[in-house]
């Protein structure tokens, strides 16, 4: 079982519902500003997700993507609902996961008419190739496809603005047309997820829209028929599986930066050098395969009641020697608390909501390289009681 969390998001509460029921007693967690997810995890406790409402409009997705980003520090974050399909080919009901977001509102206006200055979002060659690994495998699919055709998924540029696009002849539509005819749909909300993305590192981001009309005139026959319900359906159970490859792909880059080397390594041996009472030792080596770990002689304490205990005492001599601000200092603190607390209160103990702590702490003590260090190998720790 993997602590790591995806985040996913959602625009209308036909799309929030699809994805909460794929959750295992999901627990309301409340922003300090008024903003409310629900943290679950999925069937068999094969990953974490922390689920989100943001509303219509790439603003407010914008904004409570960053939030989210910011509260949780996700290993990757997914946006799923539904769009309107651009091209023939896509089918009603089927899968779109976008490989670029095109933010089509920007341009000038010049006396020979509208120039468009588009903005454009590529998803991460990582979280591509995982995305069609999942489409490749078809198993997302499962019982969708004892009931009626099975979904396609396909992999293309979307469009998202401001605006609902639900006609063929429309100037608008002309204009998507000529300027981005190669997207296959069109939202309202993947631009500002995936800027708010861009701006935290880089943050792997994946849109999946489920086809719910086809822009075309024709979104009134179609949601009278259902076609919302059932198009979210199909990009929610894509998400889920991606969402626990994405943690999959995580865990086995932990294992690798642990253990400095994959499995197949030809590395045999390990060279340790061992610095007492006065003497200090940088690296000896010859060839080095993989990561290089500078630690002291004692082993980190079992209990993490105690490691944590630790890592207070540690925080507060940084603080002493001028390494936090106060600031960071009690902000680090007050996490620390919170994850105290959780492990004297939860039975058995809630190794996802200490997990999620002491990353925040990892977070904050980032600066101070050894600090991050013990603190990772706290959080190593903790997921161990799982």
């Amino acid at each position: 079982m993997s602590d790591s969390q995806i985040v996913v998001l959602t625009a209308l509460d036909v799309e929030y519902e699809a994805v909460r029921q794929k959750l295992d007693a999901p627990r309301l967690h409340r922003h300090p500003q008024g903003t409310r997810f629900e943290v679950g995890r999925l069937a068999g406790g094969r990953c974490r997700i922390a689920l989100g409402l943001v509303g219509k409009g790439n603003q407010s997705a914008a904004v409570l993507a960053e939030r989210a980003i910011a509260e949780f520090s996700p290993v990757a974050l997914i946006f799923v609902g539904v769009a309107g399909a651009l091209h023939s080919h896509v089918a009603l009901g089927d899968v779109v996961v976008a490989t670029h977001i095109y933010a089509f509102h920007g341009g000038t206006s010049e006396d020979d008419g509208f120039k468009s200055r588009p903005r454009v979002w590529e998803v991460s060659h990582g979280a591509d190739q995982i995305a069609r690994h999942v489409a490749r495998d078809r198993s997302w699919a499962g019982d969708l496809r004892a009931h009626r055709r099975a979904p396609g998924v396909h992999f293309g540029p979307i469009a998202a603005g401001e605006v609902v696009l639900n006609s063929t002849v429309s100037a608008h539509a002309r204009w998507i047309r000529r300027n981005y005819n190669d997207a296959l749909a069109i939202e309202m909300e993947g631009a500002g997820v995936a800027q708010a993305a861009h701006l935290n590192r880089s943050l792997p981001v994946v849109v999946v829209r489920g086809i719910s009309d086809r822009a075309d005139g024709t979104k009134e026959t179609t949601d009278r028929k259902r076609w919302q319900a059932r198009a979210v359906a199909n990009a929610a159970a894509f998400t889920v599986s991606l969402a626990e490859n994405l943690v999959a792909e995580e865990r086995n880059r932990d294992r690798f930066d642990e253990t400095g080397r994959m499995g197949n390594s030809q590395m045999d041996g390990l060279v340790r050098n061992v610095a007492k009472d006065n003497a200090r030792v940088v690296v000896q080596a010859g060839h080095v395969h993989g990561g290089i770990r500078v630690s002291g002689e004692q082993d980190p304490p079992a209990d993490p009641t105690q490691a944590i205990a630790g890592l207070a005492a540690r925080l507060q001599q940084a603080r002493a020697a001028g390494h936090l601000d106060e600031d960071t200092y009690q902000a680090a603190q007050a996490e620390l608390a919170n994850a105290r607390e959780t492990l004297h209160t939860t039975t058995p103990p809630d190794t996802g909501a200490v997990t999620l702590a002491l990353k925040k702490v990892r977070g904050l003590v980032g600066d101070v390289a050894t600090l991050a260090a013990e603190v990772a190998s706290v959080i190593a720790l903790v997921q161990g009681l799982s």
